[in-house]
């Protein structure tokens, strides 16, 4: 079974589940083939990220002219499937975007299809219902394969009219939601008649990669934070915590790892709160340098605005070690007081509290916290369990493919499908 990973931007840092999960289907025998609308416009830190990208095939970035072949080749062996093409990239460009961006996606689903078909691939999935899933629907709608695609939130529920979410699902083979919030944001946008093809399929990761420490967390005055620094991982609110928290508690320090459009803010409330010496940015680094971090922290802190459901709360949970995040999304699907501390959003006081109950657990209770975690994330995380989910639903779609009309994009999955969880 062959089939294409379809993104927008790839890869990227912050996106290395994804390599994850395509590393662990080609494990069970899938053969992955990685596609992206672009290439990301800051260095790679990650040797793995390095690879992956000498191994993407680029639709947009640097390939102009490929796109006008392409489109011309489709006008002329084909103009009626470029004609459907078209007549759907208009109908998404009404919900909202504009006709150009929606002209470019024509573009590209030429290109994507003429990729697939010479490749001989029988199904494409894509990571968010974004632009990415334009195209894959568009080049559905043009002849290509079966399409899926996985929802993660936030952002793309934020525009989820304007994006055409409800065309995107009608005419997908199924969807994945990476928790019950988010499946309930896709009956939500998408329609609940769309219901039978929604799946739950928790993001996973691979647990002989995440050892524990043999270090008790208790021994670490070290907290971490690792995320893209960004308005919606709530990063600002940190060094007016730390600095409530110096005056009382043992000296301790905060690691921040990432980067992104909110470190001068996080900067200027880093010297006005007169923490410099407690918080140290230290920019992206690869994945083992931030599992190294982690494990050798006492917790991880993410006070997150708005999410989907962070993998970085996944992977130090399984380091064992608790985690202090916020009521988001499908965060508390994950994280209770069993394993961390979780607070509503924005509210610093409750953000200080238990940053405080962190800093003054005792070994017993952290490691009650660790072995918890790593537990919770084993039975419902597992990335052997995810990839199988994917290639069964895979497999169902491509088997159902002979009954599919593709103009009409009445595919779907059976209830038995859209009830799998992790």
């Amino acid at each position: 079974m062959t089939v294409a990973y379809l993104v927008n931007t790839a890869p990227v840092t912050s996106s290395t589940f994804i390599r994850r999960e395509m590393a662990a289907l080609e494990a069970q025998g899938v053969t992955v083939r990685r596609f992206a609308l672009r290439r990301w416009h800051l260095p790679l830190v990650d040797p793995l990220d390095i690879a992956d990208q000498a191994r993407t095939h680029y639709i947009l970035s640097g390939n102009l002219l490929g796109l006008a072949f392409a489109a011309l080749r489709q006008a002329g062996t084909d103009p009626a499937a470029l004609f459907r093409g078209a007549w759907l990239a208009a109908r998404l460009a009404r919900s909202g975007g504009g006709a150009v961006r929606h002209a470019a996606y024509l573009l590209e689903a030429t290109y994507f299809l003429r990729a697939l078909r010479r490749e001989g691939i029988a199904h494409t999935h894509v990571h968010f219902s974004s632009n990415a899933t334009a195209v894959a629907l568009i080049a559905r709608t043009m002849g290509g394969p079966s399409y899926s695609f996985t929802a993660h939130g936030p952002d793309e529920f934020l525009t989820a009219a304007e994006d055409g979410l409800a065309v995107k699902l009608s005419g997908a083979a199924f969807a994945v939601a990476i928790s019950h919030f988010c499946r309930a944001q896709l009956l939500r946008f998408g329609g609940t008649q769309y219901r039978d093809r929604i799946a739950v399929a928790r993001c996973g990761l691979d647990l002989a990669e995440f050892v524990p420490s043999v270090r008790p967390a208790s021994m670490s005055r070290t907290l971490v934070c690792v995320g893209r620094l960004c308005p919606q991982k709530g990063q600002v609110f940190l060094p007016a915590a730390v600095a409530a928290l110096r005056t009382t508690e043992a000296p301790f320090r905060l690691v921040l790892i990432g980067d992104g459009e909110s470190r001068p803010a996080i900067e200027a409330e880093i010297a006005r709160n007169g923490v410099g010496d407690l918080i140290e940015l230290r920019g992206w680094q690869s994945s083992e340098t931030v599992r190294a971090a982690i494990a050798a922290s006492r917790a991880l802190v993410l006070p997150s605005f708005a999410e989907g459901l962070p993998i970085v709360l996944l992977e130090a949970l399984a380091l064992e070690r608790p985690v202090v995040t916020t009521t988001v999304a499908g965060i508390p699907e994950l994280v209770d007081d069993a394993c961390g501390r979780i607070v509503p959003p924005g509210d610093g006081a409750a953000l200080v509290g238990a940053l405080r109950d962190i800093l003054r657990a005792d070994d017993a209770t952290l490691a009650a916290m660790g072995r918890t975690g790593r537990a919770r994330v084993a039975r419902h995380h597992d990335l052997r369990t995810l990839a199988t989910t994917l290639r069964a639903l895979f497999a169902a779609a491509i088997a159902r493919e002979g009954q599919v009309d593709v103009r009409a994009g009445r595919a779907g999955v059976g209830r038995e499908a859209a009830e799998m969880e992790m």
